[in-house]
């Protein structure tokens, strides 16, 4: 019976919650989630979990935060002058906008706080800080990719499809 090793093709429906219980993720609806091994594009601690795993194998594991997105760290929260905001952009408390380094690599940064000269943006990953439960059934592996990209047709390099609100796990 073929394992999950390192350099394989491995398809993966999956379900993760947190510690209350509130699913954050999840492939159901879509497309099992593919994971090149070995690759580092899904979160350590999840491709350490499947390791070994066979076809039609499930599990479920929990990732400490320094397994999964690591602890929230306070020197990611930058503030930004209100005068850099694009003209007609109006973000809101709470609001994820995408944001650009000068090489035009784009990432999500929340929106903390907004003052009459700031807004302060946290670049911290949604779930840094957080233990993940994870679910998961092995449904396929391969020697070769079997989608165009992760699963739901996304081009995900977190963990998860962007199925579900909180985008990649």
């Amino acid at each position: 019976m073929e394992k999950v090793e390192s350099g394989l093709f491995v398809s993966v429906n999956y379900t993760g919650t947190l510690d209350n219980g509130e699913i954050f993720d999840s492939s159901e609806g879509c497309q099992p989630m593919e994971v090149h091994m070995g690759s580092g594009k899904v979160i350590p601690g999840f491709e350490s979990a499947i390791m070994g795993m066979s076809i039609n194998e499930t599990k479920t594991f929990t990732l400490s935060p320094e397994e999964a997105y690591g602890h929230r760290d306070d020197s990611r929260m930058h503030d930004f002058p209100k005068s850099d905001i694009p003209a007609g952009m109006e973000p809101e408390v709470g609001q994820t906008l995408m944001l650009s380094t000068p090489q035009g690599q784009q990432f999500p940064a929340r929106v903390a706080c907004i003052d009459d000269e700031k807004v302060i943006f946290d670049l911290n990953h949604p779930l840094a800080g957080q233990s993940l439960t994870f679910k998961i059934e092995v449904v396929g592996i391969s020697k070769t990719a079997t989608q165009q990209h992760g699963g739901c047709g996304s081009d995900c390099s977190g963990g998860g499809c962007e199925c579900g609100e909180s985008g990649c796990c």
